[in-house]
């Protein structure tokens, strides 16, 4: 199964789109005029992180972007915080006309999900968190994945791009060279090589704990919100995910054995079917 095999289904289309003055890549697909679906991918990482999705959800209008400074997306040469990924995104919102959307978040992008949920929320309808960071600043994760991005990063040689693919995996076949291949093509660009420093500034411990979702903050999230957890995630134990569960009131907590960082990819059977019903729950 490639990449092209799972699309290939449903007629989408990538283009870049002017998100105030930020050259965005983004993938759209679906109905245009039924409710918007917007897919963030984590840190390092780029659109294609939902490729096994995206036929799933074709009754919805979406949109899987490249985050700020990520995969082809434009890198304003700065350190990225949250509150700078948000206004992108709103940015994003605005430049395709979307007036509110259900957003779905992996890892970074369940952070920056979840802080637009609370600070804008005239603009979210529903959220889902897939192994969400944003709450925890645990020193060895931090450095797991700052060295293994800036290794893939510095040398053209494409076993680490394939090995930081894997640490996301529960079972490395779900890094499939093809993910490697595109993985290694991004992270090969004059521009990201010289942004990495940029997008993985929130590995900094000062600048991480000013971002971090706290349980206040949490408590603040009134939209409907699936909490959606890999048992074997290396980023992030199930009390991190149970903890949030608590924190946000009414959320719905899954957990899936035998998974990793990425359920929405590594379990797509399962998770595809769940998200569609939360979402039809969310937009009834």
């Amino acid at each position: 199964m490639t990449i092209w095999t799972e699309l290939s289904p449903t007629a989408y289309r990538v283009e870049y789109v002017d998100a105030a003055g930020v050259r965005t890549r983004t993938l759209r697909a679906g109905d245009p005029d039924a409710a918007s679906v917007v897919f963030l991918h984590g840190t390092s990482g780029h659109l294609e992180a939902f490729s096994r999705n995206i036929t799933a959800h074709a009754g919805y209008d979406l949109h899987a972007i490249d985050m700020l400074g990520h995969g082809y997306t434009g890198k304003p040469d700065r350190p990225y915080e949250i509150a700078d990924y948000v206004r992108h995104l709103l940015d994003y919102f605005d430049a395709v006309g979307i007036e509110k959307a259900h957003i779905v978040g992996e890892s970074l992008g369940g952070w920056v999900g979840a802080r637009a949920a609370i600070d804008h929320p005239e603009r979210v309808a529903s959220l889902q968190l897939l192994c969400a960071g944003g709450t925890v600043a645990n020193p060895e994760v931090m450095n797991r994945i700052r060295t293994s991005t800036k290794d893939a990063v510095a040398t053209d040689d494409l076993e680490l791009t394939r090995k930081r693919l894997r640490l996301l995996m529960a079972s490395e076949a779900d890094a499939t060279e093809e993910l490697v291949q595109v993985r290694h093509a991004i992270y090969h660009t004059p521009e990201f090589v010289a942004n990495v420093d940029n997008l993985l500034s929130l590995q900094d411990m000062e600048r991480r704990q000013r971002n971090l979702l706290r349980p206040g903050d949490l408590a603040r999230i009134t939209q409907p919100t699936l909490i959606v957890w890999g048992r074997q995630n290396p980023f992030g134990e199930v009390p991190e995910a149970a903890k949030m569960h608590e924190n946000i009131p009414g959320s719905q907590l899954e957990l899936f054995e035998e998974c990793g960082h990425w359920p929405q990819h590594e379990k797509a059977a399962r998770y595809n079917p769940l998200s569609l019903e939360f979402l039809r729950k969310a937009t009834a």
